[in-house]
This record gives structure tokens, C-alpha cells and sequence, in this order.
């Protein structure tokens, strides 16, 4: 491999590593504190919204109202129940292939 081969792929590497550190997630300030119903939301709610998820993305687009992800919730069971949800929803159950192709 070549010099410049070589720094080319540090720097590849190097914005690929910052790219990912600035999408790291901060601290949510609004967990666990009483949202538009005065109710966290929790596991059930976080399987709805991933679930919903694709369509409340193109939602949001347009107004500014509409908000992909509930702030007010309970942390990890909401994590889990929207990751279950939208992983439902986009690869596993719902739109995923049954059975893969048998080539003869």
C-alpha cells in the first residue's frame, strides 16, 4: 500500500469516527417527568411509536408539531419497546420477508 493510500484512509477513518461521536445521544432532561397527559410513557407506548415510527417520520417532515420520539418517558423500557417496534415494523414481522427464495 502507498503512502498516499494509506493517509487517505486515516482520514476516511478519521471522519467516519467523528461523523459517529456527533450523533452520540446526550442526557434527556425531560425523562421521567409527566408529559401531555400527565402520564411517562412506557413500554407499550414505546412499541406503538416504533411501530408508527415511519410514518410519524414523513409526519414530522412537514409539521412541526409531530415529534418521532417521546421525550417524557420511563428510559429503558420505552427504549426497548420503540426498538422492538420499529424493528417490527422495518425488517422483522410485518414487512419482512417470510421465507427467503429457494434458487434451483
Amino acid at each position: 500500500m502507498s503512502l498516499r493510500t494509506r493517509i487517505a484512509w486515516v482520514l476516511v477513518l478519521a471522519v467516519a469516527f467523528l461523523a459517529v461521536a456527533a450523533c452520540a445521544p446526550g442526557p434527556n432532561s425531560a425523562a421521567k417527568t409527566p408529559g401531555k397527559d400527565d402520564k411517562i410513557a412506557g413500554f407499550w407506548k414505546g412499541l406503538w411509536h416504533g411501530l408508527i415510527s415511519p410514518i410519524t417520520f414523513i409526519v414530522s417532515l412537514f409539521s412541526k408539531k409531530v415529534n418521532l420520539y417521546e421525550v417524557h418517558n420511563n428510559g429503558g423500557w420505552y427504549n426497548f419497546g420503540f426498538v422492538l417496534g420499529a424493528g417490527l415494523f422495518l425488517s422483522g414481522g410485518i414487512l419482512g420477508r417470510g421465507k427467503k427464495d429457494k434458487r434451483r
